[in-house]
């Protein structure tokens, strides 16, 4: 019997070209690079403010059904697919999101994909990188740290120390962090009142550093973060605190695009990370339209369902960066489908035609979703040594029902080879000219009537509801000029719903508000639905607790 080997002793017998002869692939020049050691580096402003001229290649976003405990594997189906089509003569590029600290030693995993369709190096994508996620946080605690000086030393701008918004963030699972007092210990350490921290990756900082276009749109957008009300309700602005200059050196290397290579040594692009139930959930503006300077496909991932990534993918970044999408590919696996059609985790194993066909319910509202934004979509099925014919044929006859053609997959086992056929049939989506994006819904339209939109058409609700506290402060935002922003939904990510129980595609469910956020600064409205928190916690048993090293100096347990 062969051994299966876990994916940090595939990516550790992975051949590793120089990153020089990667960037080398695309065009980019050996001067134009940073070099972070011999595999990884970033790209340097004065080559990336040279390829303004180049003509844009084909953007193709690959999405997912509703995650479940089996997996989709939508970051391994995207290195896969940028493999399978460098293996049919096409000139390709990944570009992603970089993992967290959080879920690396919590519970989800990495972000660099699995088997034989990862991008390396995979310990240091998924630990320290190349410092990103540190500048990020510096920035964020620094804004922090002046706010609370500004207040200590005359506070000059009457911030009201009951109204400051802007919290603390640190890359870390930490349930124990999310609500603090903090200034106790008398007048030398500040005014004492209630705070608390998010994971980085929920911070607004992330999201400007993923939506900005360069360093001075960066230092703009965060200038315009509101941090807080006076006692009278008037916004204290970043610029205010004169903090952005200084934040936007923290961040002026963080914000250079970082290339990295597959295991097939196929170029890709790793930058920024947001949450996709908490955040907008895409790789960096920066990273993306650099990547369609230099490659004829592109080929993104957004996070979590299609509900919540390919939403804001579009509604968010493609509205406000002008990105129009080509194509769309859209990740499920049998057991998920089965998960989706009643069938428990333990029982995935043996074949169940009629869950699947259940299941494809959850596909089917995704691929309707997506049709509704005018770009063509595909169906990749992630398939697994237990899949049986009969439970992927359903698929298949399902998603023809609907005008979408099916693609098994086998790209965790096989790399690019597994994925030529997926590969061909995106390169005819792509080409066909069919792509005519549009957002969901009008700049103009109220805030309180783009949240229930997406609810309705997205989620297949009934209705939205909220507190009059809520929608007070709609009505707020509306009239103090945010009206026109898009809204960013925070939700649980494991349903259409803010129930995650109530899998497949339930219908006639309400969605409650809990809360809105103003981030003036990503330019969108935070809307929190449901029990979904802006700080994890660890699960009972941790990864962490499988991860060390070994005498050789080896990273080992890592997925």
């Amino acid at each position: 019997m062969t051994e299966v080997k876990s994916d940090i002793e595939i990516a550790q017998a992975a051949k590793v070209l120089p990153i020089q002869e990667i960037g080398a692939k695309l065009g980019i020049p050996a001067d134009a690079l940073i070099p972070f050691g011999h595999d990884k580096a970033k790209i340097g402003y004065d080559y990336l403010e040279s390829l303004a001229s180049n003509k844009d290649g084909k953007l193709v976003l690959v999405t997912a059904i509703s995650p479940t405990p089996a997996g989709e594997g939508k970051t391994t189906t995207t290195v896969g697919l940028g493999d399978g089509l460098n293996r049919i003569g096409k000139k390709a590029v990944m570009c992603l999101r970089e993992p967290s600290l959080g879920p690396c030693f919590g519970m989800k995993g990495g972000a660099a994909g699995g088997g034989y369709a990862q991008v390396v190096p995979m310990t240091d994508i998924n630990l320290h990188f190349t410092g990103d996620f540190h500048a990020i946080g510096a920035a964020h605690n620094l804004l922090s740290a002046m706010i609370d000086n500004h207040i200590q030393w005359e506070n000059q701008l009457g911030i009201d120390p009951r109204r400051i918004t802007w919290r603390r963030v640190v890359d870390m699972n930490d349930r124990a962090l999310r609500d603090i007092t903090i200034g106790l210990g008398g007048t030398p350490n500040g005014i004492p009142r209630e705070s608390g921290f998010d994971i980085t990756v929920a911070s607004e900082i992330m999201a400007i550093f993923c939506l900005a276009k360069d360093l001075e749109d960066l230092e703009r957008r965060m200038g315009n973060i509101v941090i807080g009300y006076t006692r009278e309700q008037k916004p204290v602005l970043a610029k205010e605190i004169k903090a952005p200059g200084a934040m936007t050196a923290l961040l002026r290397d963080a914000l250079m695009p970082n290339l990295v290579q597959t295991m097939e040594n196929n170029p890709a692009f790793m930058h920024g990370g947001p949450f996709a139930n908490i955040a907008h959930g895409c790789n960096s503006v920066m990273a993306t339209k650099s990547a369609l300077k230099l490659a004829d496909y592109v080929i993104t991932e957004a996070g979590f369902g299609a509900d919540l990534g390919a939403e804001k993918f579009f509604d968010i970044k493609c509205r406000k960066a002008g990105l129009k999408p080509s194509a769309v590919v859209l990740v499920a696996t049998i057991k998920a489908l089965k998960m989706h059609g009643g069938v428990a985790k333990t029982d995935l194993g043996t074949e169940n035609v009629a869950a699947t066909k259940a299941g494809c319910e959850n596909l089917g509202q995704h691929i309707k979703n997506i049709s509704r934004y005018g770009v063509p979509v595909t169906v990749a099925i992630n398939r697994f040594t237990a899949d049986t014919d009969a439970e992927l044929e359903a698929v298949k006859s399902f998603c023809a029902k609907l005008g979408v053609s099916a693609h098994e997959c086998t790209h965790w086992a096989n790399g690019g080879a597994g994925t030529e056929d997926l590969a061909k049939h995106v390169v005819e989506l792509a080409d066909s000219g069919k792509a005519n994006f549009k957002p969901l819904y009008p700049d103009e339209m109220s805030l309180w009537e783009k949240t229930r939109y997406i609810a309705k058409e997205i989620y297949g609700a009934d209705d939205i509801v909220a507190d009059q506290k809520v929608r007070d402060l709609f009505e707020t935002f509306q009239a103090n000029g945010y009206g026109h922003y898009p809204i960013c939904m925070a939700k649980t990510q494991y349903s259409f719903s803010t129930d995650p129980t109530l899998l497949g595609a339930p219908k006639g469910h309400t969605v409650p508000v809990r809360e809105i956020r103003l981030a003036a600064g990503a330019e969108f409205i935070v809307v929190i639905c449901g029990a979904v928190m802006t700080m994890p916690g660890l699960p009972r048993k941790p990864s962490a607790e499988n991860i060390g090293v070994d005498k050789n100096r080896r990273i080992t347990g890592l997925f």
